[in-house]
């Protein structure tokens, strides 16, 4: 009950502040004046103004399973009332109509201008077609788009970390600090929005038949504020009118339910749910994907999504969680304190639910895991509590659960009882075992697999630690913005990652990891984790 009041507490708070606040980013950002000065930026600045005034930008998403394809958007509210309409199909001159819903855009968000948004499921989707789509905007149609499907027994996805639209603050360009303020005035949201397009365009360059994105959090940057331009700036890369990105809920995003206005994801759960939204789950090819919002420390409820996506689609070959927060990560900021808060909860469900692989962010470094499994022991349970006027959370503090003792993340120098305090609390999060397999290709293995993305805008970065944690294969952090490339077939799951020099190449950054299966059954195991957990201690 505990956390299902600071959680619901949350979504009535205004919070400004979205990280430890010991921890800082680093002096390294993606400048769009110059990585962009051959390629559009000075365009892109010219029509700025109108960039962060439009709010109506179409968002695609994944749909319940690769035959559907959901929309949403923005409409104004005038005179006319929202038309959730869709108009798709292979004839542009001939296009069905989907019809959807509409709702109140809280004003708050939008400078008390109203707006209501728009949500339409188009379904019927066919493999390697060409479709044409216009969307109403009060009755009125916008230009025709055009969307191409591509194979679905071979699945290629883009897996980026924190975009983080406006989080280039307080960096410098051409003389004049990046500031955050709202409308056209938020020019780290102009620099941003930029080195995002730039990124999903040189990606797809060299992977032009991407089926989708995912995306592991942090899409925007204001916290529990008015933040339309970001938004505004995110939905403008000329990527996103024919390509889905599956969104997960950052903590940046979380605090409002502006980012539940934006996307209009699939198989919406009650689960895990913040301001933002909650837990929600689809199908694609053989996978099997579920995004949790970890923003919500309720993992008995984030276990129930993963059991409810286990059962409505017991056949999938893949299981893939996409998660914010990096349980298993090589950050300074966030690997070793809020990023593994629930690493001791989580390990134990996402092993008894046979999960092969999780995405996670958060952490604005890269880095790729060994195949990792629990312990089978007893561990603490961790949460993050609300600080004591009850208007954001205490990010100095890890809370336990069960005892109610609060552990302090950056003790101050000579306090020996907390310095202990908090090495135990790393030491009880050693809840994790190696698994002993050699190479880059691994089959059938018992462990899983944690990939933690940096940013893929370049507008924020942090420190890799200084000891690299035994779970970490590979780690990176050269201050570029990066991508992956996920290729996943009835048999394997690949995955080759890159960065973006400042000229514009695609380099490798880590050499390409797979998983094969060699047809062992991965029929639906929603064992409680914790009886899972309690019969391996006893073995």
């Amino acid at each position: 009950m505990k956390r299902k009041l600071i959680v619901g507490f949350l979504a009535l708070c205004s919070i400004t502040t979205a990280c430890p606040s010991v921890y800082a980013s680093t002096e390294h950002y993606t400048d769009s004046s110059v990585t962009g000065a051959d390629s559009g930026w000075s365009d892109w600045d010219a029509n700025w103004a109108d960039t962060a005034a439009d709010f109506t930008k179409v968002s695609l998403t994944p749909g319940a399973d690769d035959t559907q394809l959901n929309f949403a958007w923005y409409s104004e509210k005038g005179d006319s009332d929202a038309t959730p309409a869709v108009h798709f199909g292979t004839d542009k001159d001939n296009l069905e109509t989907f019809e959807g819903t509409a709702g109140d855009v809280d004003q708050d968000l939008t400078g008390d201008k109203a707006y209501e948004y728009n949500h339409v499921t188009v379904t019927g989707l066919e493999p390697e077609t060409t479709y044409y789509y216009t969307v109403e905007k009060n009755g009125q149609q916008t230009d025709v788009c055009e969307y191409k499907t591509q194979k679905t027994d071979t699945v290629k996805m883009l897996y980026v970390g924190d975009p983080q639209i406006g989080a280039s603050k307080g960096q410098t360009q051409n003389g004049a600090e990046l500031t955050n303020e709202s409308g056209a005035a938020n020019t780290a949201a102009e620099n941003d929005g930029f080195s995002w397009n730039r990124t999903l365009n040189t990606a797809l360059s060299e992977n032009p038949d991407v089926n989708f994105v995912i995306s592991a959090g942090d899409q925007v940057n204001k916290t529990g504020e008015a933040k339309e331009e970001e938004y505004a700036s995110y939905l403008s890369a000329d990527a996103l009118k024919s390509l889905p990105v599956a969104t997960t809920i950052g903590n940046h995003d979380s605090l409002n339910p502006d980012y539940s206005y934006h996307f209009n994801n699939p198989n919406n759960t009650e689960n895990g749910k913040t301001a933002a939204g909650g837990d929600y789950y689809y199908s694609y090819g053989k996978g099997l994907f579920i995004v949790l919002n970890t923003n919500n420390y309720n993992v008995a409820e984030h276990q129930n999504t993963i059991e409810e996506a286990v059962k409505a689609y017991p056949d999938a070959k893949w299981r893939i969680v996409t998660i914010h927060q990096d349980i298993y990560g090589s950050g300074l900021d966030h690997s070793d304190t809020d990023g593994m808060i629930l690493r001791t909860q989580l390990t134990p469900v996402f092993d008894a639910n046979d999960i092969d692989v999780v995405l996670q962010g958060h952490d604005h470094t890269y880095s790729r895991s060994k195949m990792l499994y629990g312990d089978g022991q007893t561990h603490g349970k961790y949460e993050f509590s609300l600080n004591a006027d009850g208007t954001d959370y205490d990010w100095d503090h890890a809370t336990n659960v069960d005892t109610g003792d609060q552990i302090a993340l950056a003790p101050e120098e000579g306090d020996t009882d907390a310095q202990t305090a908090l090495d135990a609390f790393h030491e009880d999060n050693n809840c994790y075992t190696i698994e002993d397999v050699e190479g880059n290709t691994v089959t059938d293995p018992q462990g899983i697999l944690y990939m933690t993305a940096n940013s893929a805008s370049g507008s924020k970065y942090y420190e890799l630690l200084s000891t690299q944690q035994d779970y970490v294969a590979a780690r990176s952090q050269n201050w570029l913005p990066s991508y992956s490339v996920i290729t996943m077939t009835a048999d394997s799951f690949s995955i080759d990652t890159y960065q973006i020099t400042d000229d514009g190449k695609a380099e490798a950054i880590d050499d390409t990891f797979t998983i094969q299966k060699s047809g062992t059954d991965t029929s639906a195991d929603t064992t409680d984790a914790a009886e899972t957990e309690s019969d391996d201690s006893a073995n």
